[in-house]
């Protein structure tokens, strides 16, 4: 049963009872809501005028029966609202529901507030009603999202919470920019904060992101290089005048073309090596070393570099600006 989902550790008759207090409770709040809207219709001359042209008899009997008594058929009702906030009260301490036992009464304020028979008070129990479908809703016994009033209240509400959440966060933006405008030493808190500290982890990582494509392109690429190499040696070989004159002796083909295949597979065998050194830690330490020379002279700050930081930051915000001021409720709903 979907009770389970709220109360899994409680007999069936237990739940069965939890969900007959909450339609009760709640039959019993929507009478009395009803009861407080047309009461205080009564007092208006031209509507108790009305009702009484309409029907007397309705009239004189409502007067005499319940708007006379209408201080003690409240306190009735009260005393059912203070029964439950205790009875709620209790059930939350046995199933520790909250991290301290006298949390209960704070976090349902408004059925505390409700209780108290004040006519500024009295119309804080609507916001039982709306408790009591929201806990029915959870254990799947009704479902308020099909409902119309629900989706009327709830586009409106999520266009409020936008609008408000886009005007917080473009004020927010706002000033960051113009903390940004104002500060002479953004470059230098950026480098002394945020990249130093990790000055080591960035170098390692940008040793390893080097070490690993250049072999990904070596691998990929190799038949391509190997061929390029060979047309080089054959290129050069082709037009040195020592190689021209060598071709025109006796077995002086022969030769250079020994020569060339020979020094072909050096090149070739040559750039296999420094490939497969790009794996080993001397090389490793090699690129970090190099990396970090870099970095000191890449983290040198001056004046220009500044300006620079500040506006690509300045732009960022100022783009991050355009994306939030874009009303995205009017995609939705359109």
């Amino acid at each position: 049963m979907p009770a389970r989902e709220r109360y899994p550790h409680l007999p069936k008759g237990v739940e069965y009872a939890h969900i007959g207090w909450d339609f009760f409770i709640l039959a019993a709040v929507v009478i009395n809501l009803g009861l407080l809207l047309f009461d205080s219709l009564f007092l208006l001359a031209p509507i108790n005028q009305t009702i009484e042209a309409i029907s007397p008899s309705f009239h004189g009997a409502y007067a005499t029966t319940i708007h006379s008594r209408f201080i003690t058929i409240d306190l009735f009702f009260v005393s059912i609202f203070i029964a439950d906030v205790l009875l709620g009260w209790a059930v939350a301490i046995a199933e520790r529901r909250y991290h301290r036992w006298f949390f209960y009464p704070f976090v349902h304020w408004y059925d505390v507030l409700g209780c108290i028979p004040l006519s500024g008070l009295r119309w804080l129990r609507i916001l039982r009603v709306i408790s009591l479908l929201y806990r029915l809703h959870r254990l799947r016994l009704i479902n308020v999202e099909g409902w119309w009033i629900y989706k009327f209240f709830g586009k409106y509400y999520d266009i409020l919470l936008e609008e408000l959440s886009d005007r917080i966060a473009l004020r927010l933006l706002g000033n960051v920019q113009q903390q940004i405008r104002s500060s002479d030493s953004l470059t230098e808190q950026v480098i002394d904060r945020v990249i130093m500290p990790r000055k080591q982890q960035l170098i390692q990582e940008i040793a390893q992101r080097l070490e690993t494509s250049v072999g990904t392109a070596y691998q990929h690429n190799r038949h391509a290089i190997m061929a390029a190499i060979s047309e080089l040696v054959s290129r050069t070989l082709r037009e040195s005048p020592e190689i021209q004159r060598l071709r025109r002796l006796p077995m002086g083909e022969t030769a250079t073309s020994a020569m060339e295949a020979s020094l072909s597979g050096v090149a070739q065998r040559l750039v296999d090596e420094v490939a497969l050194s790009i794996h080993s830690p001397e090389f490793q330490r090699l690129v970090e070393g190099a990396a970090e020379n870099g970095f000191d002279s890449w983290l040198t700050p001056d004046e220009g570099s500044d300006r620079v930081t500040e506006q690509v930051v300045y732009d960022v915000l100022e783009l991050l600006k355009e994306q939030v001021n874009r009303q995205r409720w009017k995609d939705r709903y359109d």
